[in-house]
């Protein structure tokens, strides 16, 4: 079961992969679908949120747009 961490409510746009970065921000890039190989595009940041990661705890975007995180099975 998952559970809310912080309420952004951002939009996802078709052809990109959201998800919370390093620090804890959410970020987008483009998917790799139909492009030329060697072509990489920069990941962008979407909105500032800033959140703490633990350790043994899996953070996604769900489907409204929020933060939510689930506890990982092999930790």
């Amino acid at each position: 079961m998952a559970e809310k961490v912080a309420k952004v409510g951002v939009k996802k746009q078709g052809g990109y992969l959201y998800f919370v970065d390093k620090s804890g921000h959410v970020s987008r890039a483009k998917m790799a679908r139909g492009r030329k190989k060697g072509a990489k595009s920069k990941p962008e940041v979407v909105a500032k949120v800033g959140v703490k990661k633990q350790v043994g705890y899996l953070y996604f975007i769900d489907k409204s747009g929020d933060i939510s995180r689930a506890k990982m099975a092999r930790a």
